[in-house]
């Protein structure tokens, strides 16, 4: 036999599987029979060393996990898309690309779907996948190649031996998600809210064998180099070269074509296996998007078009308070199971009483319940006509569920507070935050764990977490937790210990009054834990205090909180434990960007993730406040926003405008 001949067969057969399977949904082949031939190359190449090459699929999962997050530039920039939920809107669109281009000229769009999932980038050079990039805030993203080599939908080569460079969008389709979150429970961890949340967090494992146990698809929508000259050539390119694209886009002569797609979308888009929040239209002809340019954040010659927030109705069981990391008792109303937005919703946010009392809710009322940002359940509205006679209203908690410790409420307060600081209910809380996205970022350390580990005395302060490879025979002993599962922890917090940055570590902490816009400023000044412990506190007060966005108020509240003896020794904990918490030097703001001179604080439920209207923000030169102060020049406000930041505005003549406005600022 020639073994070459044969190594070459059996990677081809194994390739033109996976397109059948993953790519086309279409599979030619048994599962047992597909492994017998993944079992034939895996010998042949452990009895033929010579013949592994990075193009084999035995080489898809490497070894050892990456040590930490590898940022890596975009040759191009990775735009953001204008989107709107109107129909005059996406029409007054359409006048804009009309005066933007040639009076003569005529022009067509593509409408396709907005998956809603991670975005990514992929690079294939002379033929090879050579690099996966993240979104990133567009500009700079994490190197996950390692992952990307793990999704079978993806070629490990193409037949281009040109640079290709392609954008797409990674997702995880609902039935799969419900079988992951199925295991994740059974280990006592968080299920995923959503497949986009389990697309984003699968895609930045450090470990790409975890990446390869989770079910990731990407389907491609572009490619940066111009190798064509329309955008439906382009997607038709993609496809021939055996990558995975959606193929539900459609061509559309006018405005009113693009319409008509989106009605018949929508009716079609719940029986598709993956989840989406909208169309995207595009101009078609590539040399009019050049005429036609971008702003600051969006090109002119794209927008998205979201489908309104899906609603369903359910009744109300019961009404309990959660207890936060501050002690705050959020109201939650625990529903009748109802399918929403592909997942099943049983609690629901009430914000808190007033927003209680405004709305009235009862026990027993049915709800419309949607999900803020598509993400957090909340109620939105009762059904008074469904009400039962004899409802009583819902009267707020005067203690602590958790401790009993009587309940009080500050002035222009909305919420009710348990302040004792040792209460089980917000040091689990306060563990819980530092272990998220935003703060410490330390995957399988959901919820339930924090909650098993604090119970069984595993955690008592956030310096705890990095001490358990020393308890790891006590943590194997808690339910549902495995060998596995154990090694996944740990490695997670290995990474954290050295991967995140003081900014990170800060936030983590929930020092009163110091939210993420502060502890980067902190952060930049001090650069690391070590530095900021060693600075005396009358000299950390009076330095704080004249970086401007941080204030007197919240200069005591960093010094209290390292003079404190509690919040002392957990710091030097921390530092004893190895934990490495940096901060690089602050870029120079933009001086001649569209908000150069002014300061903004940004509040409320918004469409987008408030860390990406932030850097928006400091793109175009403006610099972020945490709270409104004397000389904030505005206050972005989304929904839900509290009274005590309109009250602020008001005394400060801050001018408070919407999130569109903001928007018209920065393309201004």
């Amino acid at each position: 036999m020639d073994v070459r001949k044969r190594h070459a067969q059996l990677c081809a057969e194994v390739a033109e599987h996976d397109h059948s399977y993953y790519v086309l949904d279409a599979p030619t082949l048994s599962d047992r029979d597909y492994d017998r031939l993944m079992e034939e190359l895996r010998k042949l190449e452990a009895d033929h060393a010579g013949l592994v090459h990075a193009g084999s699929p035995t080489q898809r999962v490497g070894e050892v996990p990456r040590e930490g997050v590898v940022k890596a530039a975009h040759e191009h920039a990775m735009f953001s898309l204008d989107n709107t939920y109107d129909e005059d809107e996406l029409r007054e669109f359409d006048r804009r690309v009309r005066d933007g281009l040639p009076s003569d000229a005529s022009f067509s769009y593509v409408a396709e779907p907005k998956l809603d999932g991670a975005s990514l980038e992929v690079v294939y050079e002379d033929g090879a996948l050579s690099l996966g990039i993240s979104r990133g805030d567009g500009r700079v993203g994490e190197d996950v190649t390692a992952n990307v080599r793990t999704m079978r939908s993806v070629p490990l080569s193409v037949p281009e031996t040109r640079k290709l460079t392609l954008r797409g969008e990674v997702v995880i389709w609902r039935a799969e998600l419900e079988a992951v979150n199925r295991e994740r429970v059974a280990r006592g961890e968080e299920p995923f809210a959503n497949p986009r949340n389990a697309a984003a967090g699968s895609l930045r494992l450090l470990d790409a064998r975890e990446a390869a146990a989770r079910p990731l698809r990407v389907y491609f929508y572009d490619v940066v180099e111009r190798y064509a000259q329309s955008h439906a050539e382009v997607l038709q390119r993609i496809a021939e070269l055996g990558l995975p694209t959606h193929g539900q886009h459609d061509a559309c002569e006018d405005i009113d074509a693009v319409l008509k797609y989106i009605a018949t979308f929508d009716e079609r888009r719940s029986k598709l296996p993956y989840e989406t929040d909208g169309v995207v239209l595009k101009v078609d002809t590539l040399s009019q998007r050049d005429v036609l340019g971008s702003t600051a954040r969006f090109p002119r010659w794209a927008i998205a078009y979201k489908f309104a927030a899906e609603r369903a109705y359910t009744r109300v069981l019961s009404i309990e308070s959660d207890v936060g990391r501050t002690g705050a008792l959020t109201p939650v109303a625990n529903l009748e199971p109802v399918q929403l937005s592909g997942t099943t919703v049983s609690r629901a946010s009430l914000h808190n009483i007033d927003n209680i009392a405004d709305k009235d809710v009862r026990v027993g009322d049915t709800v419309g319940v949607e999900k803020a940002g598509e993400i957090i359940p909340q109620v939105l509205e009762v059904d008074l006509s469904k009400r039962s006679k004899g409802a009583l209203r819902w009267e707020p908690p005067t203690h602590c569920p958790i401790c009993n410790t009587a309940a009080h409420r500050d002035e222009d307060e909305a919420a009710l507070r348990c302040g004792n600081a040792a209460c089980p209910g917000r040091v689990k809380a306060g563990l819980f935050y530092f272990t998220r996205r935003g703060a410490m970022n330390i995957d399988h350390l959901g919820k339930a764990l924090v909650e098993q580990l604090v119970d069984q005395g595993l955690l008592a302060d956030a310096a705890d977490i990095f001490l358990l490879s020393d308890r790891r025979d006590e943590v194997r002993a808690l339910e549902r937790m495995g060998d596995k599962s154990v090694d996944n922890l740990l490695s997670s917090v290995d990474a954290a210990r050295t991967g995140r940055t003081l900014e990170n570590l800060l936030v983590g902490l929930g020092i009163p009054l110091v939210g993420g816009v502060a502890a980067r400023l902190i952060a930049e000044r001090y650069g690391d834990l070590r530095t900021l412990l060693d600075t005396p506190a009358e000299t950390l007060v009076e330095t704080l205090a004249d970086i401007h966005g941080i204030g007197p108020k919240m200069a005591q509240s960093v010094a209290d909180h390292f003079a404190d003896a509690h919040g002392r020794a957990v710091a030097e904990k921390l530092l004893a434990a190895g934990v490495v918490a940096v901060q690089a030097a602050p870029e120079p703001l933009a001086t001649d960007g569209s908000l150069s001179g002014e300061s903004l604080c940004v509040t409320g439920v918004l469409s987008r993730a408030r860390k990406d209207i932030h850097a928006d923000i400091r793109a175009a030169g403006g610099e972020v406040h945490d709270r409104v102060k004397k000389g904030t020049t505005y206050l972005v406000a989304g929904d839900k926003v509290g009274k005590s930041k309109l009250t602020a505005a008001n005394k400060h003549d801050t001018k408070v405008i919407s999130e569109e406005d903001l928007a018209k600022l920065i393309d201004s």
